[in-house]
């Protein structure tokens, strides 16, 4: 059965006039319709001409996420970010806490439908067909993962494996077991059931699987890490974007890895300058989304904290949506200055990645005297030279990156693995135990 390319064609090949109708419709319907209930925009957006910022939204005020969480402390459990009463929302969430505490997010039946029609639009781009199994091995916790994944695929006719609570090497058997052909996950967990597979002696890239959709972390649009996971699997890797706050607004096409489309006919992307705080339509700089069908809890101009570099160009794939060349680049929160270079994690893990000994790592940061000193953990397979890896490790990063970070090998076995979101940054103060 072929695939189909497109869950909307008409839609996401529209060109830039087209689409701005789209988004204008959108969000002067969305506006009508939550500002009479939804007491944290309603307060937000007070003395706002609504019908000229429909036309124009640089007239609307940016969303931070400082401002959710002091409207959830200040108004809990949930905040005031609701635009219908409580006992019409049916589904509970909440961030992941890696950016600090955790934000709680509910939805309506009819906001979870919107969530499972984006990743129909996911699905589609990757050229998902209707034998395709899919297996979910995460935890199926409050924090939001693959939970409208899955059910997106549900919803269009595949089989199912839900994989939580489940040691690694059980999902792998499951996973064979059923000739599951599509799996989703983070890209580290992907990596990390790569390595349990060749500890148990299984042939991954012999098996059914031909792609594998990760988020969570900037990994799968970083080309060492994809090529990592990719040679693991022997199977093509899907990158997309989302957050628990805003829903999956971006995604990968068949056509051109590496770059993520922006669903336009859903969501408003736009990019602040990170010196100046300008925005602009395009360019490099932290994401701005806004959502424009999630309407019982929805985000008007959010500022992610996600660091991208958003064009227009077209795409081989015949969309015409803005796209993130190269993904997600990185958190802004997560920048290390280290003596006057700006450092991105994900531009260490880039490094890192293309070190075929390396199986593990940690970045841990001290902030002492106004500078951030650095610190790289790398863990070896059984079967490296701990001290020639550190010289060649060390003289790569000092080669792209122009600074020499201090890099100590560990014990195998001795850095921590993860399911879902890795913590491979460790901030520290001086005094904190090592």
């Amino acid at each position: 059965m072929a695939p189909m390319p497109f869950a909307d064609e008409k839609l996401e090949t529209l060109d830039a006039a087209g689409t701005r109708i789209v988004q204008r419709a959108k969000l002067q319907a969305m506006l009508d319709e939550i500002l009479p209930d939804n007491a944290f925009y309603r307060e937000k957006f007070a003395g706002i001409d609504l019908d000229a910022a429909a036309n124009d939204w640089s007239i609307l005020p940016l969303t931070t996420r400082d401002e959710l969480q002091v409207d959830q402390r200040t108004h809990p459990p949930y905040g005031r970010n609701f635009s219908y009463p409580l006992s019409d929302f049916v589904r509970f969430h909440q961030t992941s806490g890696t950016g600090g505490v955790p934000m709680r997010w509910l939805d309506r039946q009819r906001d979870w439908d919107w969530w499972t029609r984006l990743w129909r639009t996911i699905y589609c781009a990757a050229g998902v067909q209707r034998d395709d199994r899919f297996i979910f091995p995460f935890s199926f916790g409050p924090f939001i993962g693959f939970w409208a994944a899955f059910d997106s695929a549900v919803a269009m006719g595949n089989l199912c494996l839900p994989a939580g609570g489940m040691t690694t090497t059980a999902r792998l058997r499951l996973l064979l077991d059923n000739n599951v052909t599509l799996v989703g996950c983070t890209p580290t967990y992907a990596l990390r059931m790569a390595e349990v597979a060749r500890e148990e002696g299984i042939d991954l890239a012999s098996s059914p699987v031909r792609g594998l959709f990760v988020a969570g972390e900037p990994g799968g649009s970083i080309p060492a890490t994809r090529a990592a996971i990719e040679q693991g699997w022997g199977a093509r890797v899907f990158d997309h974007a989302g957050m628990t706050e805003t829903g999956p607004y971006a995604f990968e096409c068949i056509e051109a890895p590496g770059g993520l489309h922006v669903n336009e006919a859903e969501f408003i992307a736009e990019v602040r300058d990170t010196s100046t705080g300008d925005i602009r339509p395009d360019g490099a700089g932290e994401l701005v989304i806004t959502n424009l069908g999630r309407w019982g809890s929805p985000l008007i101009r959010y500022r992610t904290g996600d660091q991208v570099r958003l064009t227009r160009d077209p795409c081989v794939c015949g969309r015409r949506s803005a796209r993130l060349v190269g993904g997600i680049l990185g958190r802004i929160d997560d920048m290390v200055v280290v003596r006057g270079n700006n450092v991105f994690p994900s531009a260490i893990e880039a490094i890192l990645r293309e070190f075929n000994d390396i199986a593990e790592f940690r970045l841990e940061v001290t902030d002492a005297r106004g500078m951030s000193e650095l610190r790289i953990l790398i863990e070896p397979i059984s079967t490296a030279e701990p001290p020639a890896l550190v010289a060649r490790v060390m003289d790569s990063i000092r080669d792209r990156l122009s600074f020499r970070p201090v890099i100590e090998a560990v014990a195998p076995g001795s850095l921590p693995r993860f399911e879902m979101k890795a913590r491979r940054l460790i901030r520290r103060k001086p005094d904190d135990p090592a």
